[in-house]
């Protein structure tokens, strides 16, 4: 009996040991989301902008994340890590740790509701209304497999954050529309974009923003503005509903729904937009059909 009770307490008293000085964070959130683990990744993200003095570190690898928050006081650094827990819900733990007096937070945050693990919590829901709120407005749905036709184009090259794709389709649409039809250009389609890198340790893109035309002999010249031809393209399909901001968001679906039914893609997004923003239609209405290349055979 006293054998066992050594061993239990050798148990405990390693155990303490360890939590006090070798587990390297003082607390710990989960949270629980119906979003992929891409829309999860780029809400913190976001939320991030949000912040004074605060900072996120992530690599190509969409699960981890770090976020660094400086106060007056103290800096807490959250370690993000992200799971699957099925087709439609994410698991986000939280790791956080207080740089500067993690040792007293371990021993007080068994005992007592401490003032980090009080501003801890109301960050996180800070976060968890924010990440609620931008799941209302937007809706993704994975079609399957379909064909992206040929076509004539006009467009205009960009490179801009994953964030600021819209802006830039908004700063060149005069130069696709108007300039296009007011020069006797026939237009053939919906304006898209076709994405030439994405650099998604960074969040950054380059793109070319495009309106389907009717060849002619005459077609107008600008320095910003080019032609090109696309030929018909298998791809995986989803229907994207809500602001063009966000539209990344069915890239994410559609990798996601790649993975899981073994399909290869050898591609990048292509998005075709179906609203003007301009023109008043609530966000949650606008349509964009979202492709993703599957990978060609050879």
């Amino acid at each position: 009996m006293k054998k066992i009770l050594l061993i239990f307490s050798f148990l405990i008293l390693g155990g303490v040991v360890w939590y006090l000085f070798v587990y390297p964070y003082d607390y710990l959130v989960t949270l629980e989301a119906k979003a992929n683990t891409g829309t999860v990744n780029q809400i913190i993200k976001l939320w991030d902008t949000s912040l004074d003095n605060s900072e996120v570190e992530a690599g190509e690898e969409l699960e981890s994340l770090t976020q660094t928050l400086r106060y007056k006081d103290s800096t807490h650094i959250y370690a993000w890590e992200i799971s699957s827990v099925n087709d439609s819900v994410s698991k986000i733990k939280v790791f956080a740790k207080d740089s500067a007096y993690s040792f007293n937070n371990k021993l007080k945050v068994p005992f007592t509701d401490t003032d980090f693990e009080k501003r801890t919590r109301n960050n996180l829901k800070n976060f968890a209304d924010l990440l609620a709120n931008h799941l209302k407005n937007i809706r993704v749905r994975v079609v399957g497999e379909a064909q992206l036709d040929s076509t004539h184009y006009a467009y205009v090259n960009n490179k801009t954050s994953q964030f600021g794709k819209a802006g830039g389709m908004m700063r060149d649409f005069p130069l696709l529309d108007p300039f296009l039809v007011n020069n006797g250009v026939e237009l053939n389609g919906k304006p898209f974009i076709e994405i030439l890198t994405w650099d998604r340790e960074n969040d950054s893109l380059e793109f070319n923003f495009c309106y389907p035309i009717i060849m002619n002999d005459s077609l107008p010249q600008h320095p910003d503005l080019k032609y090109g031809f696309r030929k018909p393209v298998k791809a995986l399909k989803a229907i994207y509903n809500g602001n063009y901001i966000t539209s990344d968001r069915a890239w994410y679906e559609l990798l996601d729904y790649a993975e899981k039914n073994n399909i290869e893609v050898g591609g990048l997004p292509v998005e075709v937009f179906y609203n003007n923003p301009n023109i008043g239609v609530d966000e949650i209405n606008w349509k964009a059909e979202v492709f993703l290349p599957l990978k060609e055979e050879s």
